[in-house]
């Protein structure tokens, strides 16, 4: 389970002095069990979601952050936070996962509902796929982008 990947990634980042590490896990440990113990956490794939969050919330603040030692925290926050869980598709890959459907998205009255139906098709078929993402290769698609 990823909470027992995190938890002993955790304790190797104490033993090794790796403070920032350490932190941002322990963090992580913390919004997790806190989840779990609301009954909000059913499996990886909801632990994911909140690291997910977590990874987001810390890119927003870095694209405040102007001190650089605070920026390299973040970095590498951001580092650790990321190899926890999977990627998410490239607008050139969602591109390539839309081709079966690129008829229906063209035929769609606006980007809006061609967006709908390609996080539909999306889901189907198990990819991880960053909203934004999805927009921008929708409208590629279309020829809006």
């Amino acid at each position: 389970m990823l909470l027992d990947e995190i938890k002993r990634r955790m304790m190797a980042a104490m033993k090794a002095g790796n403070i920032v590490e350490k932190e941002v896990l322990r963090t992580l440990v913390g919004e997790l069990t806190m989840a779990d113990a609301k009954g909000l956490l059913k499996g990886d794939g909801d632990a994911s979601a909140i690291v997910r969050k977590l990874a987001k919330a810390n890119e927003e603040t870095l694209s405040l952050a102007t001190d650089p030692k605070q920026r390299a925290d973040l970095e590498l926050e951001l580092t650790v936070l990321r190899s926890l869980v999977p990627s998410t598709l490239s607008v050139e890959a969602i591109c390539e996962a839309l081709a079966p459907v690129k008829a229906e998205l063209l035929g769609a009255k606006g980007d809006g509902q061609a967006t709908g139906l390609a996080m539909k098709h999306l889901k189907a078929t198990g990819a991880l796929v960053d909203g934004k993402d999805v927009t921008r290769a929708v409208q590629r698609l279309r020829g809006a982008g």
